[in-house]
């Protein structure tokens, strides 16, 4: 399949003629033909003729000098804004919504020449962690179709491991990315906070949200933050910084790397088979020239509660603005779990309780921030879990609210890394 080819080799071929976009984006939508219907991974699918048309056009335009991405077809997690094109947050209120313009990381890559091929599904408004809080029918794993793809960046991570897109941009708040990569066998990268503009994204929690890649390598993923990176002047918490070359440091030279071990992320909890998965890797790393230390984070108890009350806090604020009056539909609409989380976050913010919720995690998050650049001054990198287990059976976290959320108990910890990081 010419979709188990990186993307670099992607564009390899397409420059030297070995096959065409539209031969690429054909064995697309053969995918989504064959699997799309039983893995309910798109919310929206673009009409095959339209992205056959745009790929043909690609196969004309093209020179030995165009993006390495021109031509080749890529899914958004439906949190993004798409001019003409329905934009739910996979959510009956925003169902019919037919946005006026694109969010900043869909117009780069259609400049750069992609083409999309559908918006996907996604825990409605980025709430759970298995793409079944959602108004649009469960995602299910390609791997297991009796389990959940993870969430709630889902349907993009099952794309990519069906083969029915050559990338996605997914959106990580508290493991949102993470966790559907690891559950359904690709990569995703949760990116620094401000790397990528957020213009164009429906929030869920402002100070969390990053816009990041999905895609089947390492090297895709350095090679699309290359190309979306950068500061926006519609997004001020945009970084201002310059761009690397994050390509150029896939060398494969690990020697002399530490890589910090927090012995609390391997305790209770924590399934043996992820353990053991993470052990073989850390011998990996140390045949290479890694040298790997055992450092302690006592703090990891207190990442998910301060995690899930400034989440619910800031998503209380910022869904607010659907109230079915200015556009959308009624407030009534909304999921269980996403009521959940208004009200929690409306009870953290309110008067009388403010001073002993919200402001205590602010209060955490700065200790949190002190804690990993306590453990990054004496390692390069940390080997951490992204998932406590295996995916689940489908309905075995919506019908737990706490499970669901212990599903980041990982990935929101991680959260407070990207604060102190400079790029």
């Amino acid at each position: 399949m010419l979709l188990d080819k990186t993307i670099s080799e992607l564009a390899a071929g397409l420059r030297k003629k070995e096959f065409s976009s539209v031969d690429i984006v054909t064995e697309c939508y053969d995918a989504i033909e064959k699997h799309g219907k039983e893995l309910n991974a798109f919310i929206t699918v673009i009409d095959n003729t339209t992205a056959l048309t745009y790929a043909q056009k690609k196969d004309n335009e093209r020179t030995e000098n165009t993006s390495p991405l021109h031509g080749i077809p890529f899914v958004l997690k439906d949190a993004y804004i798409t001019q003409r094109i329905r934009t739910t947050s996979a959510s009956n209120v925003l169902k019919n919504y037919i946005p006026q313009y694109n969010a900043t990381v869909y117009q780069k890559l259609l400049d750069a020449g992609a083409i999309l091929i559908g918006k996907m599904n996604m825990d409605a408004w980025g709430h759970g962690g298995s793409t079944e809080n959602t108004d649009f029918g469960p995602a299910k794993n390609p791997w297991d179709t009796t389990r959940v793809a993870g969430g709630s960046s889902g349907g993009p991570a099952i794309a990519i491991a069906a083969r029915m897109s050559a990338f996605a941009i997914g959106e990580d708040t508290g493991g949102s990315i993470r966790n559907p990569a690891a559950w359904c066998n690709i990569t995703g990268l949760k990116v620094t906070y401000g790397r990528v503009s957020r213009y164009g994204t429906i929030a869920y929690a402002s100070s969390f949200d990053t816009v990041g890649p999905m895609a089947r390598t390492a090297e895709d993923c350095a090679l699309l933050l290359e190309l979306v990176a950068g500061q926006d002047p519609y997004d001020a918490t945009s970084s201002p910084h310059k761009v690397p070359k994050y390509t150029q440091k896939l060398t494969g030279n690990i020697e002399g790397i530490k890589v910090g071990i927090p012995k609390e992320f391997f305790g209770q909890g924590l399934d043996s088979e992820i353990k053991k998965s993470i052990d073989i890797a850390a011998k990996k790393f140390e045949s290479m020239g890694a040298k790997l230390i055992e450092l302690s984070m006592p703090m990891f108890d207190y990442g998910l509660p301060v995690y899930y009350l400034i989440g619910p806090s800031e998503t209380s604020s910022n869904l607010a603005r659907y109230d079915g009056i200015r556009y959308g539909q009624g407030r009534n609409q909304f999921t269980p779990e996403t009521m959940r989380r208004i009200m929690i976050g409306t009870y953290a913010l309110s008067a009388g309780y403010y001073d002993a919720y919200y402001k205590k995690a602010q209060q955490a998050r700065t200790l949190f921030i002190k804690e990993y650049e306590k453990a990054l001054s004496s390692c390069d990198v940390l080997l951490m879990p992204v998932n406590p287990t295996p995916p689940t059976k489908i309905g075995e976290l919506m019908s737990d609210p706490l499970a669901n959320l212990l599903a980041d108990v990982y990935t929101t910890l991680k959260y407070w890394i990207r604060i102190s990081a400079r790029n």
